[in-house]
């Protein structure tokens, strides 16, 4: 979204205004261009021949934003089986989903077996139970290479501590499960965690799933997460994603001759390919200067985008309405009954009531983390595509409160 003529304009001269006038605030809208371009940037980075680039849907998962990437030619990263069934709602072949669940019942395991879909085990108990049951159906391992990658400890996932993945050093216990029970290891994989600058992260991370893997004679992909980071500030840095893809590409090669055939080279980016996609558009309910500060308040809140409250996140912010008033410093909240403020001392164009209020970078884990909290109905959701806006989801309206609820009498 920039700011053409005077106004804010999103990709194909569509208007924010208008969108906020036809379907309500608060708005989450996704420019399907840029998840395009994302997606482009992606597979033009790696050189590898069988790269393939797993969407981790647990960012974004309304279900055009998974056919559109399915279209692109993705396959899809879940870690629950209800991702797992709206990626074969939307036509992913079982064989281009990887189900990737942390803590979760056997039961679910079960059924990602049923339903044919590539299965992901992080926690040798899993291990020894998947191989009373299932030792035909071929298995990935989620391995943790004790590396510290993220953007804060929240979003770190590879680290000694953490409850992701197999330690690399207990890779000999692995080894006599494996045997013993005749499992049938197809897949290695990694995650470290999110917003990871360093390119050499990554590369470091993938020389120790390089050394695994020649443990395993029949494997058929690497699989090595994601963690790429956006730019979220001005003049913000992001991961290197052409340099990267240049470094793995070069290395996975070498890899290849030396295992003795060639692999599939496989990433889930999820933030990468949505998060610049989208906005929020919320309203301004009030203008609120107290002795020091001086408050926009808007019409949601950490119901509908808690990023900036769990994580830390920073979030540009703009007046819509008036992009052209003089700035003034401050804080934007919204109207839950918890502190949950987005920003401090920001300098945006000077707001009153009723003026739209932007956010950007609201693709990622924003409408997928929302909740009813303070009975508080979930917004609407808009994608934009070459010039055309589609209502993608329905605002949620009160009945959608009382949805599943059964009245007793006691």
């Amino acid at each position: 979204m920039e700011i053409v003529n005077n106004k804010y304009q999103l990709s194909g001269g569509i208007d924010p205004l208008e969108l906020c006038a036809e379907f309500g605030t608060p708005l989450y809208v996704y420019d399907a261009e840029i998840i395009e371009r994302q997606y482009k940037r992606m597979t033009s980075a790696y050189t590898w021949p069988n790269f393939k680039v797993h969407f981790a849907c647990k960012a974004l998962s309304n279900i055009n934003v998974l056919t559109f990437l399915r279209k692109l030619g993705a396959g899809l990263d879940c870690v629950s089986i209800g991702e797992v069934k709206l990626g074969l709602h939307t036509g992913f072949a079982p064989s281009d989903i990887l189900f990737t669940p942390n803590f979760a019942g056997m039961e679910e395991y079960e059924e990602a077996a049923k339903l044919g879909v590539k299965v992901n085990i992080d926690a040798i108990p899993m291990l020894e139970n998947w191989g009373l049951h299932h030792k035909d159906h071929p298995i990935c391992i989620r391995i943790n290479p004790h590396l510290m990658g993220g953007g804060n400890e929240n979003i770190s996932v590879g680290h000694i501590d953490s409850k992701f993945g197999i330690s690399i050093h207990q890779l000999p216990h692995v080894m006599r499960l494996v045997d013993n029970q005749e499992l049938k290891i197809e897949g290695l994989h990694m995650h470290t965690g999110s917003d990871i600058l360093d390119v050499d992260i990554f590369i470091r991370g993938a020389e120790i799933l390089f050394e695994a893997a020649a443990k395993f004679p029949d494997l058929k992909y690497i699989d090595l997460g994601s963690g790429f980071k956006v730019p979220y500030k001005p003049e913000d840095i992001e991961t290197d994603i052409e340099e990267l893809g240049a470094k793995l590409s070069s290395r996975f090669e070498e890899f290849c001759k030396e295992y003795g055939r060639d692999l599939t080279l496989m990433v889930e980016p999820g933030k990468f390919l949505v998060s610049e996609s989208g906005y929020l558009f919320t309203k301004c309910t009030l203008v609120k200067q107290t002795t020091s500060t001086a408050f926009i308040g808007v019409d949601t809140g950490f119901n509908h985008l808690i990023r900036p409250m769990f994580y830390g996140s920073y979030h540009k912010i703009v007046n819509v309405t008036e992009p052209n008033f003089k700035p003034r410093i401050y804080n934007v909240v919204g109207n839950i009954c918890e502190t949950d403020t987005f920003a401090i001392d920001r300098r945006i164009a000077e707001a009153v009531e009723g003026d739209i209020i932007g956010f950007y970078n609201a693709g990622a884990y924003g409408w997928s983390m929302a909740s009813q909290f303070n009975s508080r109905p979930r917004p609407a959701e808009v994608m934009i595509y070459k010039g055309k806006a589609h209502l993608i989801r329905k605002r949620e309206s009160f009945e959608d409160l009382l949805n599943n609820q059964i009245e007793v009498q006691l």
